[in-house]
C-alpha cells in the first residue's frame, strides 16, 4: 500500500532508461535543508508509485508545473543530465503575464546565483494572445495581461521568473519576483493564488535509444480556469 495514500503523479512517458512526468504546481523535486516538512514530493511520492528509486536529471521550481524527467537508475542520470548542461534540451514554457508584451521578444540579462555568481542567462519569447478584462485596478478600469512562449537557452535558478519581472511583465502569482498588487487582486477577486508558469515541452535526443523524444505536459486546472477568464 502506498504511504499516506499519496495521489498518483500524472506519467507522461516512461521507457527502461527515463520516466517524465507532470508535476503538479507546489511538488518539489527533493527534499532540502529548507523543506525537510513537506509532504508533496517528488522523489518518494514517485517512488512508491512505480515501486522503484528514481533519481533527479533536472529541477522546477516548487511553484512551477509541467514535464519533468527523471532517470530510473544512476548510471542513466548522467548522460541526460549532460544535455540538459550543455543546453542541448528544447524546453518550451507557457506563462500568463502582467500587461501587454512586444509579440517577439529576447531578453539577454545576467543574474546572480545564491552563491554570489554572475551568470550569463538568455529568454526567448513569443506572446500568444493579449487579454483585457474588466477588472479595475488602481487608476485603470480595465487590466491587461499576456500569454507568452517562453524559450529559455539557459537554465539559471528562478530565470524566467527574473527576466520576466526584469521586462516589467511579471508572471502572475509569483512571489516575490511577481506583482504583489496583482497577485492580492486575484486571491481577492478569483480566489487564485497559485503561479501560473507551465513547462510545457521537451524535446531531446534520447541518449541510449538514438531517437527524438518530445514530452508535452497538459495544463493543470487552475491555468486552465484562469485562461477561461481571461476570455479575449
Amino acid at each position: 500500500m502506498k504511504e499516506n495514500q499519496e495521489q498518483d503523479l500524472q506519467v507522461l512517458y516512461r521507457d527502461e532508461h527515463y520516466v517524465a512526468i507532470n508535476k503538479p504546481p507546489g511538488f518539489i523535486v527533493h527534499k532540502s535543508s529548507m523543506t525537510r516538512n513537506a509532504t508533496e514530493v517528488v522523489l518518494q511520492t514517485l517512488r512508491n508509485q512505480l515501486n522503484q528509486w528514481v533519481y533527479p536529471v533536472h529541477r522546477l521550481d516548487r511553484k512551477t508545473s509541467g514535464v519533468l524527467i527523471l532517470s530510473l537508475s544512476s548510471e542513466a542520470n548522467r548522460p541526460l543530465a549532460n544535455l540538459f548542461q550543455t543546453h542541448k534540451i528544447e524546453k518550451e514554457y507557457r506563462a500568463i503575464l502582467r500587461g501587454w508584451t512586444e509579440r517577439n521578444g529576447r531578453i539577454d540579462y545576467n543574474l546572480v546565483n545564491d552563491a554570489g555568481k554572475t551568470q550569463s542567462a538568455i529568454t526567448s519569447y513569443k506572446t500568444l494572445q493579449h487579454y483585457e478584462i474588466d477588472l479595475p485596478h488602481g487608476k485603470f478600469q480595465t487590466s491587461r495581461y499576456s500569454e507568452v512562449e517562453l524559450l529559455p537557452t539557459t537554465g539559471r535558478m528562478h530565470q524566467l521568473r527574473k527576466h520576466m519581472a526584469h521586462i516589467f511583465h511579471p508572471i502572475l502569482g509569483d512571489r516575490p519576483h511577481g506583482c504583489n498588487k496583482q497577485n492580492r487582486l486575484w486571491k481577492d477577486k478569483f480566489g487564485m493564488d497559485t503561479m501560473l508558469l507551465h513547462a510545457r515541452r521537451l524535446k531531446f535526443s534520447h541518449p541510449f535509444l538514438n531517437q527524438d523524444i518530445e514530452i508535452t505536459a497538459p495544463f493543470f486546472e487552475e491555468y486552465q480556469r484562469v485562461k477561461s477568464i481571461l476570455k479575449p
